[in-house]
């Protein structure tokens, strides 16, 4: 490492004595051991609703304790190495807690209310044909690789198969700390350019597929919903090429008529769960509507919606000619696109938007 890795990791020191202060560790601690006080007390869990919040709260303290704590001991770690002149192992410590540091720093940024809390996302082919529903797979599966890959929890509601190839659209949940505030740095229109494998003359194309990521509403959170405004639709749930995977009526599509708002669920194996799920879906939805009317502004929990075809993409994903991933807002780029589309490998990426969008005010 010679002296510019003596420099770098100056710096690590001196990101993680700013991460001490503005992390609050005493005040957290003191907070951890109010709420692991009250879970051992008779009766915490008759309020099953408050319960869950409580220990959630609990959870996510206890997570960004272990995390300083996993950075203090890096740093040393890291210092130790140096002085013994293993360059090599100061280097792969160095690198690590980078990443983590990264991760404290994100957290910080997330001042929404929502923010660390889960996920709900969907994803739509745009402009393309079959291609487009090529393109929609492809997303999917990147989003459930990077939320493996963090150790999240994905619970897949909806995402019949196209008739041909890919799949019509996509809805599925992310649970884990921070999940909404991460993903929501993906919301928006993707563009793929590549031969397409669908097409036998080997001709470039150019698709669209848009996503959308909303927070996961608290029970407590009210929205008013008529039943008279609904209309409720049962059919069969189908897997992959259109094959029955159930042999009752069990996935329900609920549309809310005065907004023309449709959510699907076929994932539960009755009726009466997949129309719960999808009553959540239909809340967390309306309630970002109402949200964007009284304040008249841009939805801030979505942000731009936006017709997902040319001119109005977030990002750039292009295999042919050459192999590039550029984000429009942020600049920021890799040639490596199968770490990203085939691995998951999105944290770069939503680092820079999140960076971007603290020092932009978005």
């Amino acid at each position: 490492m010679a002296e510019d890795g003596k420099v770098h990791l100056e710096d690590l020191e001196n990101r993680l004595k700013q991460a001490k202060s503005y992390l609050q560790l005493d005040a957290k601690r003191q907070e951890l051991k109010k709420l692991d006080d009250a879970t051992n007390q008779p009766g915490f869990w008759d309020d099953s609703n408050n319960a869950q919040k409580l220990s959630q709260q609990a959870s996510a303290l206890r997570n960004t304790l272990a995390q300083y704590e996993r950075a203090v001991t890096l740093l040393a770690d890291a210092q130790a190495a140096y002085e013994l002149q293993m360059d090599e192992d100061a280097l792969l410590i160095a690198s690590e807690l980078d990443a983590l540091l990264n991760q404290v720093e994100l957290s910080t940024w997330f001042s929404g209310e929502y923010d660390h809390g889960d996920a709900i996302v969907s994803i739509n082919p745009g402009q393309g044909g079959l291609e487009a529903q090529d393109w929609a797979d492809m997303l999917f599966k990147m989003y459930v690789r990077y939320a493996q890959n963090k150790k999240y929890k994905v619970e897949v509601l909806d995402a019949p198969a196209g008739e041909v190839v890919g799949i019509d659209s996509a809805t599925f949940i992310v649970s884990g700390t921070d999940a909404y505030g991460l993903l929501r740095a993906e919301s928006g229109t993707h563009r793929l350019v590549r031969i397409s494998p669908t097409d036998e003359k080997k001709r470039r194309h150019t698709t669209f597929a848009g996503v959308e990521v909303l927070p996961v509403l608290p029970d407590d959170i009210e929205v008013q919903i008529l039943d008279s405004e609904l209309r409720i639709d049962v059919f069969r749930s189908s897997g992959p090429g259109g094959q029955s995977v159930n042999t009752t009526d069990s996935a329900v599509r609920i549309t809310h008529l005065p907004t023309g708002t449709t959510v699907s669920c076929q994932n539960e194996k009755s009726q009466i769960q997949n129309r719960e799920t999808a009553m959540k879906i239909l809340r967390s939805r309306l309630f970002e509507i109402e949200r964007a009317k009284r304040e008249a502004e841009i939805a801030a929990l979505r942000g731009e919606k936006t017709e997902a075809s040319w001119g109005n993409q977030i990002r750039n994903y292009v295999l042919y000619p050459y192999q590039l991933i550029k984000d429009v807002r942020t600049g920021h780029e890799t040639g490596n696109v199968d770490a990203v589309l085939e691995e998951g490998k999105l944290d770069s990426f939503i680092m820079a938007y999140h960076k971007w969008r603290v020092s932009s005010d978005v």
